[in-house]
């Protein structure tokens, strides 16, 4: 799984466990070189974008052959377009496409896809909620969020799938969770979130679309990559774990949705009695959040940042 958006960008960061970094100190790659005549030598590192937002690439190799999907998009029009090229990733590469759930900061990022490859000709996968008109209202007013068109996603040429149920990709070797239940008292969701359904405006804290991207590591358990987890991520390890019946856990990579509060230390405390090998937390994680990540799970837990590369490989 390589990070091509999430909010943070390091080009200093070293490579950790099971990961390797693209910049300066990591064996990922190295930063490409861009032309400026504020230098000297008339060129300056091109360095990896950050923005409010997430997207992964996720490679399965099996018995030599590389398989390739891109899972969320970011949310500018054209951070993720950008940073493929810094990584010299081609999109054209990319067999299928998965969005999280609906919001604009994992979306957006198809339009650049769409400039650079006219009208592909690639499925988009996607809970059929995630259409909604959405807002967010607060203390200080509400905040409209910008909404996902099927009709423009349709007429660039992407064939879109809508599935509340579990699906496999990849042949099979790739789990989409569909819908995840809500089964913890404590993962209540996003305050202040609301939905346009049916003409009237209401709590949409839930955000029911929000689905995960589940794989068996062979001899280690599940992995388990998510865009904001809004779903809860306690929540999705235990709908992975009854979908799949495998109980391990093996690794938890993505945006967790954890800020303050009560939330926070519950979620902890479950994660630490699944015991996984590695916690790569990103996008919608706090700092605080972190913290406390990196201090109950120190031999799991990994920072992320834009480029990061994590590998996981099956035991013989």
């Amino acid at each position: 799984m390589t990070t091509l958006i999430d909010n943070s960008s390091d080009a200093l960061l070293p490579d950790g466990q099971l990961v390797r970094r693209w910049g300066l100190a990591g064996t990922g790659g190295p930063l490409p070189v861009a032309p400026t005549a504020m230098s000297v030598t008339g060129t300056t590192f091109d360095v990896l974008r950050a923005e409010h937002g997430f997207s992964a690439m996720v490679e399965i190799d099996v018995d030599g052959h590389r398989r390739r999907i891109l899972f969320d998009a970011g949310a500018s029009t054209d951070g993720l377009i950008g940073n493929l090229d810094r990584l010299g990733v081609h999109p054209d590469t990319f067999e299928a496409i998965v969005l999280s759930h609906g919001h604009f900061d994992h979306v957006t990022g198809l339009h650049g896809l769409v400039r650079r490859l006219g009208r592909p000709s690639m499925p988009v996968l996607l809970h059929p909620d995630g259409w909604r008109r959405r807002r967010i209202s607060g203390p200080g007013g509400v905040l409209d969020l910008p909404t996902p068109s099927r009709a423009a996603i349709e007429g660039a040429g992407f064939t879109v799938i809508e599935q509340r149920r579990p699906s496999l990709l990849l042949e099979d070797f790739l789990l989409i969770t569909g819908e995840v239940g809500r089964t913890t008292d404590f993962e209540t969701g996003m305050s202040g979130h609301q939905a346009c359904v049916g003409g009237r405006w209401g709590p949409d804290e839930s955000i029911e679309d929000d689905q995960a991207a589940v794989l068996h590591v062979r001899g280690k358990g599940l992995v388990i990559l998510t865009g904001c987890g809004h779903a809860g991520i306690i929540n999705i390890i235990r709908h992975a774990q009854e979908v799949t019946g495998i109980r391990r856990l093996h690794a938890v990579l993505g945006g967790l949705h954890l800020r303050f509060g009560p939330v926070v230390d519950r979620t902890i405390d479950e994660l630490v009695a699944e015991a996984p090998s590695l916690v790569l937390p990103a996008h919608c994680t706090s700092w605080s959040a972190q913290q406390k990540l990196a201090n109950r799970l120190p031999n799991a837990f990994v920072p992320n940042a834009v480029g990061s590369a994590c590998t996981l490989g099956a035991s013989d």
